[in-house]
């Protein structure tokens, strides 16, 4: 078995990868298990700082390392808070999500995106980034307790409900990680 190493602390996003990846023949470890520091994000898209994050992975542990940013661009807010959409909730979603839709409601433009930049890189530099997306809109309200983020308050086009509503089962196939992660399946199946 391959192993790859993902740029994470997080266990959940450890899963999710490892869901796709280990019925390949690959072995996942995190970045977390193997102790490695977080570098800072200081790119200006999601492409830039997945590369940062799985560049930094890749040399520190020798290893191949997957590394993702990702977020939601609100239309109402000119595309925000894209890169910034873990600062912009500071650990604090439920307010982070009511401005959302006080924005949405004041402008009467619910349109939405989620955006996820893979980036697979090897311990000698060289890197392969995959960008996926999930069009949507703002829910009027948050709904759901599944998934994490801000998922009580995105619908994703073609559904009525929100992927918190929705779960794993829809998410794991629209959302805008597991389309990149499609194409990272397809580039390593080659």
């Amino acid at each position: 078995m391959q192993r790859i190493l993902v740029a994470t602390h997080n266990k959940g996003k450890l899963a999710a990868f490892a869901g796709m990846l280990e019925p390949l023949g690959y072995d996942m470890v995190s970045a977390g298990e193997l102790g490695l520091a977080e570098p800072e994000e200081t790119g200006a898209s999601f492409a830039e700082n997945a590369k940062i994050k799985a560049q930094a992975a890749a040399l520190a542990s020798g290893l191949p390392a997957l590394a993702d940013d990702s977020g939601l661009c609100v239309a109402a807010l000119g595309g925000a808070p894209g890169v910034y959409s873990a600062r912009y909730a500071a650990g604090d979603y439920p307010a982070a999500m009511q401005r959302i839709i006080a924005a949405c409601e004041a402008a009467q433009e619910w349109r939405a995106r989620f955006v996820c930049a893979l980036c697979y890189a090897q311990p000698n530099g060289e890197a392969a980034t995959y960008i996926g997306q999930s069009d949507g809109v703002i829910a009027k309200t948050p709904e759901g307790s599944g998934g994490f983020g801000y998922d009580p308050i995105f619908v994703p086009l073609g559904y009525q409900h929100s992927y918190a509503v929705l779960g794993a089962a829809v998410k794991d196939v629209t959302s805008h990680r597991a389309r990149a992660l499609a194409q990272l399946v397809s580039a390593l199946r080659g």
